[in-house]
């Protein structure tokens, strides 16, 4: 059954950015809540696979730490020390935002590519730029109000979200050109609802499997892989959201604008 999605496309860019604007709120005013390994810091791993992370340590310091924690559990033992400059946070930090923007061009050359017009390339980016600041708004607020830093992992999260959120689009999307090489006759809004319609099944069972395996990771995961899972759960659910209603729904204004311009 083919149902008209496409009729509330406005409806759903609103809730997008309702979703969005507190978030990015936060990150003007408050920012990210950074770990040492973007502002530099040291790293002690013991033999209980326990990770610590403390700003501006000395050896003695560690070793001091390691011997209160020994009164508690005589088994326990430093296994690695390192330290962290910050220039090498800063680095990290350069590296992060420039692949994320050579991955984004490289991503809006393909697309416009392989579906031989610039606005799938340009909505699929931009349904791509939903869900990073979804996800970048929703851990600033989690920063400024429970102390919740990013550290590489999250950086990994970041980058894997993008690549799923990306993926579903051009599911999407791939329908929406076998539509337009067969029925000629459709215009792109009722593509957009029968491409929307054919794929939202498979989508949700795709989206659910992953989003109940990561809830499970965010409930009884370890400390060390509790918010990993989580910056990968926000963006499950958000890219889940933004390909059909996203995505689906820009390429159907771009189509008004062309069409019908004020």
């Amino acid at each position: 059954m083919i149902i008209n999605w496409m009729k509330y496309r406005y409806l759903y860019i609103a809730f997008s950015l309702l979703i969005i604007i507190p978030g990015l709120f936060s990150l003007i005013f408050y920012g990210l809540k950074l770990s040492i390994d973007f502002t530099g810091g040291s790293v002690l791993t013991l033999s209980d696979s326990t990770i610590i992370r403390q700003k501006d340590m000395t050896q003695l310091q560690a070793d001091e730490m390691v011997g209160k924690l020994q009164e508690k559990d005589k088994d326990l033992k430093l296994v690695s020390f390192e330290t962290i400059g910050p220039a090498m946070g800063q680095e990290t930090t350069r590296k992060t935002i420039w692949a994320v923007l050579l991955a984004s061009l490289l991503l809006l050359i393909h697309i416009s590519h392989a579906f031989k017009q610039l606005k799938f390339g340009v909505c699929a980016i931009l349904a791509m730029l939903h869900d990073s600041l979804v996800l970048l708004g929703i851990f600033s607020l989690l920063g400024h109000f429970f102390n919740i830093e990013i550290d590489l992992l999250f950086v990994t999260a970041t980058l894997t979200v993008l690549s799923f959120s990306v993926h579903d689009t051009i599911v999407v999307y791939d329908r929406i050109r076998e539509l337009q090489r067969h029925t000629s006759n459709l215009s792109m809004y009722e593509m957009a609802n029968q491409a929307v319609s054919e794929t939202m099944v498979r989508s949700l069972n795709n989206s659910l499997t992953i989003i109940f395996m990561l809830l499970a990771l965010v409930l009884l995961g370890g400390d060390t892989t509790r918010y990993f899972a989580l910056a990968l759960l926000i963006g499950t659910i958000s890219g889940s959201y933004s390909s059909p209603f996203t995505a689906v729904p820009l390429l159907a204004i771009w189509d008004d604008l062309r069409h019908h311009p004020k």
